[in-house]
């Protein structure tokens, strides 16, 4: 099966290889960054991992294999993007689910005390609402570019942004992402996946 796009299915491309795909759900690119950066570091740990990106068909049987389940997903107007939520409504009707990390990727999560999923609002609310067990879950703080938003975008994150206290000069490109922080979620992936299974 291929996708619209004329990329191949998820189902396809975990047939073509064993690497363990960091799914994203990415609109601007950051989001993909930060999944490539995880794959990266699971890879040079010795587990083969990929980015892959959330839209596209998926099946249960795609989900079936995966010794873990890895999700990174940025938010778009205060939810996390569609293609996540389709991610993840294929992953919570799976009668054996494998273990699950969860990262949102947003604006609130660049206040070092708004990156668990006890005070970071958006993570925690999605949690609650999909009804999640997550293994590990992590708020990663994103990448602000107010030169390459709509005029909408644009006015909707100022205004957020004067709420909590952020920039809100419409020139300014500021990356708050925590690479050490996202390199320190992608190790305790790679200790999840490498432990030892019980007998």
């Amino acid at each position: 099966m291929v996708a619209v796009s004329g990329l191949p299915s998820f189902a396809s491309l975990l047939s073509m290889s064993s690497s363990l795909p960091v799914f994203y759900a990415s609109r601007d690119g950051h989001t993909r960054r930060i999944a490539e950066r995880i794959a990266a570091r699971l890879t040079a740990a010795g587990i083969a991992a990929e980015p892959v990106d959330a839209a596209g068909p998926l099946s249960r049987q795609a989900l079936v294999p995966l010794p873990y389940m890895i999700l990174i997903a940025a938010i778009r107007y205060g939810h996390h993007l569609r293609e996540a939520e389709a991610l993840l409504d294929v992953y919570t009707k799976l009668d054996a689910k494998p273990p699950l990390a969860l990262a949102s990727v947003n604006l609130t999560a660049r206040k070092p005390e708004k990156c668990t999923p006890e005070t970071n609002p958006y993570l925690r609310k999605w949690i609650k609402r999909r009804r999640l067990s997550p293994d590990l879950a992590i708020a990663i703080a994103g990448r602000l570019v107010y030169p390459r938003y709509s005029l909408f975008d644009r006015l909707a994150i100022q205004f957020i942004m004067t709420l909590t206290g952020g920039v809100t000069d419409p020139t300014a490109e500021v990356e708050y992402t925590d690479w050490n922080g996202v390199d320190a979620f992608a190790d305790k992936i790679v200790e999840r996946v490498q432990a030892p299974t019980e007998a």
